[in-house]
């Protein structure tokens, strides 16, 4: 079973290596602790490796798997610096009331870029979608005629409507003709299935929290719907997506 890749892990590794020396060098690893637990030899080493085969270090094993030197990259270091300012931004409170619809999304989301929330949006929506009949589907759409950023760039041109009613036609027409995925058999949309379907059709990297990103996808439609959709949309999310949804 594969170890899941964490963004708090691999942020607390890549300080404890540029902080401890310059060049390939010897780190001692043990005892760190993240989120108040102590880091498993199994976490460790899967975090480690992650971070060595997408060359934000440049580590060199023994043969029994254990690093025996390790130094920063420069793409490791710039990484490092992004998730650094990310937590400076995290700890002062920001005002999203009067942000566009993808910008509440980008920066509650912690995302890379604005293209990225526009991407991942449309998949939590799509999933939603798949959830619904079409007739609740479409009073949901109903309310969701804004516009979703005001830009000059055209790709960018779009109500969130647009958003959820699919920019893929092919895709947009299926959900309209296919029945609600509730129910048993392999096709039922569990909490499970709906997060690993947002990271995977969304293309979230490893260490990007999936939950945090629908949560913030949540909240920005959210502040665009009345009571009654509000209150339509939960009844339709299976348990915790439910209460993600609830949070948000």
């Amino acid at each position: 079973m594969s170890i899941p890749i964490r963004k708090d892990v691999t942020y607390t590794l890549l300080k404890k290596i540029e902080e401890s020396g310059q060049g390939s060098h010897q780190v001692n690893f043990a005892g760190i602790t993240v989120a108040g637990h102590q880091l498993t030899e199994a976490d460790l080493l899967a975090h480690l490796d992650y971070l060595n085969q997408n060359q934000y270090i440049k580590a060199e094993f023994t043969g029994d798997g254990h690093v025996k030197n390790v130094e920063s990259t420069e793409k490791g270091r710039k990484v490092l610096q992004k998730y650094e300012a990310e937590a400076q931004a995290e700890s002062a409170p920001i005002n999203t009331k009067d942000l566009p619809f993808l910008e509440k999304v980008l920066v509650k989301g912690g995302l890379g870029d604005i293209f990225d929330a526009r991407d991942v949006t449309e998949v939590v929506f799509r999933v939603m979608r798949d959830l619904m009949t079409t007739e609740a589907a479409d009073r949901v759409e109903q309310e969701l005629h804004k516009e979703a950023l005001p830009t000059e760039d055209k790709a960018l041109q779009m109500e969130i409507a647009d958003l959820w009613h699919d920019t893929n036609p092919i895709v947009g027409f299926l959900s309209r003709v296919r029945p609600p995925w509730q129910g048993p058999g392999i096709f039922k949309i569990d909490s499970d299935r709906f997060l690993f379907r947002v990271a995977n059709e969304g293309g979230l990297q490893p260490e990007v929290d999936r939950e945090q990103v629908v949560k913030a996808v949540f909240s920005a439609t959210k502040d665009e719907l009345s009571k009654e959709r509000i209150e339509e949309i939960a009844s339709w999310l299976p348990d915790h997506v439910r209460k993600l949804w609830e949070e948000a």
